[in-house]
């Protein structure tokens, strides 16, 4: 579920995981209100998820998560090949069981949907402007962002919250934050491409295919290659490779590949909290693979941060300092 790369206690991977999922409750909870606010709502779908396995054993070793499902009333069914393909027609015989998440979230297209909320922030009077930061400075009564060209903009407050770049931002503050870049990698194909009827997660092979309003997305992997490198765009192929694979009837013509960051930290947790040089920065980074899934519930998070109220989840434990 997590991914770590130092050596954790048990106990450091049981307060992790609590933590993460007070976070991700926080998320399911705000998640609908906030897209009713936006006008944002249409785009959110609950089409399913089927994770396929390619034996019992391997179904047999992904129970434990399931439970913990369960837990939080998460509603899910194993079924065997024949419920597979009543599911999800056209899978290869490889798969012998799956488990199908009928309630699983998802947006229609999540650019689409960054779009529709930048129109919503403007039609509220808010104002966008694109620049490359390249320092926070604490000044009396609030914050100086200063970016390339030398241009200085001046805020009482200021939320860092620039993705896989936010780590050397905070550098200007005197913060050593551990940010890793897990970069992924997709190919979206044209939406005849195949009849996708639910989201299907690989979860062996590490990839899903996912039926967006704009086409047939097959995406996934992890490459830790910073932000400098150019993409390896032969992930993407190898992945499709393995979807026409799995998909015998999947057309995979006319695609267009696609690579992105995920900021991602050492224990799996975002960092959420004021920086140590001033209170009036808040940082709002670290997300991983749960940007999107977190981001209602970070909002709120930030939003209370920002107007001194107290945030509905304990977040001692998401403190930028923790490091």
């Amino acid at each position: 579920m997590f991914r770590f790369w130092r050596a954790c206690t048990p106990e450091q991977v049981a307060k992790s995981t609590t933590v993460q999922t007070a976070l991700m409750d926080l998320s399911k909870a705000e998640l609908e209100p906030f897209l009713q606010r936006t006008g944002t709502i249409p785009m959110l779908r609950k089409d399913g998820n089927l994770q396929v396995y390619e034996s019992q054993a391997e179904l047999k070793a992904s129970l434990p998560g399931w439970k913990v499902r369960e837990a939080h009333g998460i509603e899910f069914h194993h079924v065997d090949a024949s419920g597979m393909a009543g599911i999800q027609p056209g899978l290869d015989a490889r798969f012998t069981h799956g488990t199908f998440t009928p309630g699983w979230y998802s947006i229609a297209d999540p650019k689409l949907y960054t779009l529709a909320l930048a129109d919503y922030f403007r039609s509220q009077g808010g104002i966008l402007e694109r620049t490359n930061v390249t320092a926070l400075r604490p000044v009396e009564g609030g914050v100086e962002v200063l970016s390339e060209g030398g241009e200085i903009r001046r805020g009482l407050q200021v939320v860092l919250s620039a993705g896989a770049f936010s780590h050397r931002i905070a550098r200007s503050l005197g913060e050593r934050i551990p940010l890793e870049t897990e970069r992924g990698y997709n190919t979206t194909l044209p939406a005849d491409a195949f009849d996708l009827r639910t989201q299907v997660t690989f979860g062996g092979h590490g990839f899903v295919v996912t039926r967006l309003s704009t086409g047939i997305r097959v995406g996934g992997a992890v490459e830790l290659g910073g932000l400098d490198l150019p993409p390896n765009f032969r992930r993407s192929e190898a992945m499709l490779k393995k979807a026409k694979d799995f998909l015998p009837r999947l057309k995979t013509q006319g695609g267009t590949q696609w690579f992105g960051f995920r900021p991602s930290l050492p224990d799996s947790l975002p960092a959420i909290g004021r920086a140590r040089a001033t209170p009036r920065v808040i940082h709002a980074f670290g997300h991983g693979h749960l940007g999107l899934t977190q981001s209602a519930g970070t909002a709120r998070l930030v939003a209370d941060l920002l107007t001194g109220k107290t945030p509905p989840i304990d977040i001692t434990s998401l403190s930028p300092q923790r490091f």
